[in-house]
């Protein structure tokens, strides 16, 4: 397993993790910053102070309660459904690609795309806030046009790697796809 450090299009510390299952299999991994515990004890409180300051105006307990019921829904809500810490890449040359988001509650979303239905795996730029950003997709093949996409299936949204480590992803993605086109096809059972 090799890992790499490098940096988002926002400019947060990044980590890239290879491993190398077989010679048509890795997985590549991109892990963001993890959620720093100072910074949720100061939204916190923040909150609490400010519900406290109100309840001290206007002597309500209503203003305290409602203010730790919705920090903590907020919190859960945040973590669950927002906070991604990981997302992977399984590359199967011989079954498909598994995109795998890991969120900071545990719970992890995974999406599995057939090898038939990739056409490529390329790096797209788009034009973001005056500047440009670039991010890696999947090419899904047209059933009814061989030559045509009918789909892009954008990967690593929540980290956001700079062109560098999206590079390198490629060029690993890119590794397996030529052995998958080079590859004699089987000519089936009889």
């Amino acid at each position: 397993m090799e890992e790499r450090r490098y940096r988002s299009a926002s400019g947060a510390p990044i980590a890239l993790r290879r491993r190398q299952h077989s010679a048509s299999c890795r997985e590549l991994a991109v892990r963001g910053p993890r959620l720093q515990l100072r910074s949720l004890s100061a939204l916190t409180s923040a909150v609490w102070l400010a519900a406290y300051g109100l309840f001290v105006l206007s002597e309500n307990s209503v203003v305290l309660s409602a203010a730790i019921f919705i920090t903590l829904i907020g919190l859960i809500i945040y973590l669950h459904f927002v906070k991604i810490d990981q997302e992977s890449l399984l590359v199967i040359g011989s079954l498909g690609i598994q995109v795998t988001s890991s969120y900071a509650s545990g719970k992890e979303s995974t999406t599995f795309i057939e090898m038939g239905q990739v056409k490529d795996v390329v790096i797209n730029e788009a034009i973001h806030m005056q500047k440009v950003i670039y991010y890696l997709c999947i090419l899904l093949q047209d059933p009814g046009d061989p030559q045509g996409v009918s789909e892009v299936v954008p990967l690593f949204q929540s980290s956001k790697p700079r062109l560098d480590c999206l590079i390198e992803v490629y060029k690993s993605c890119q590794e397996i796809l030529e052995q998958r086109k080079t590859a004699p096809q089987s000519s089936g059972i009889k």
